[in-house]
């Protein structure tokens, strides 16, 4: 198998990477670079559990090859908030409204969630449920996540 070198920007830190040409982006965040909040669900892009945001647009790691990240920006769950640790208004509002129980899925919604917010900051029910619809919870029932979404927009309905 061939191995390329690869350059990226992992959470605002400019990073190196040798990978083989089939690596997944998963494999190498978790088992190379120590990202382990970005979690392993299904492995055929389906759950969501595993969403990282590539230049600003959620993608699915364990289905994108690592090369494909070379000269990218990639922001997983561990760099969306603050560089002080300071929680984001979206990662409080999970808390307070009840959008996580067992935490499997829980970075993937941030992640998607983030990225929604930061491309709609007031979005409407329609616009959360076609983002998150890529995201599946088996605890919270939707109900906690999107009352999250919706409180951290300001947009409580």
């Amino acid at each position: 198998m061939s191995r390329h070198e690869i350059r990226f920007e992992l959470n605002g830190e400019a990073r190196t990477a040798e990978v083989e040409a089939d690596r997944l982006l998963l494999d190498l965040l978790r088992a190379d670079l120590g990202a382990t909040g970005t979690k392993e669900g299904c492995r055929i892009g389906i759950c969501g559990t595993c969403t990282v945001l590539i230049d600003g647009r959620p993608i699915s790691s364990c289905l994108y090859p690592a090369v494909y990240a070379d000269g990218r920006k990639i922001r997983t769950i561990e760099g969306i908030a603050s560089d002080g640790g300071e929680l984001t208004p979206l990662q409080r509002a999970f808390i307070e409204h009840g959008g996580f129980q067992c935490g499997i899925c829980t970075p993937g919604q941030i992640v998607s969630a983030t990225a929604l917010l930061e491309a709609h900051p007031t979005p409407s029910g329609e616009q959360i449920d076609r983002w998150m619809m890529g995201n599946l919870c088996r605890c919270t029932g939707y109900a906690g996540i999107r009352r999250a979404i919706d409180a951290a927009a300001g947009t409580a309905r």
